[in-house]
């Protein structure tokens, strides 16, 4: 699936992965690959990102959280999802 990370300022992130975790209003909530059609607003904390490697591009964004799995972070103050047909976009603050 491919996921879109967009702040006011620039591109965060761009490109195909295998799930987004994400700090939703009503707690974390995980999309994996053919999830429901889903618009979402998004409180403070961290997305997590779960994909084999983050271009060099986007790196300097992201923190790695476990050397044994790819899993990718980024902090963000709120934002918000657009998610379907296994497209995401997610606009953060």
């Amino acid at each position: 699936m491919n996921i879109k990370i967009l702040t006011p300022e620039f591109v965060i992130f761009e490109g195909e992965v295998k799930s987004v975790l994400l700090p939703g209003k009503s707690g974390e909530f995980h999309i994996m690959k053919d999830h429901a059609a889903i618009v979402a607003s998004l409180n403070s904390g961290k997305i997590k990102v779960f994909t084999n490697e983050i271009k060099e591009q986007y790196s300097q964004h992201f923190t790695r959280e476990n050397e044994k799995e790819s899993v990718f972070s980024f902090s963000m103050k709120s934002g918000v999802i657009e998610f379907s047909n296994n497209k995401g976009i997610i606009l953060a603050e």
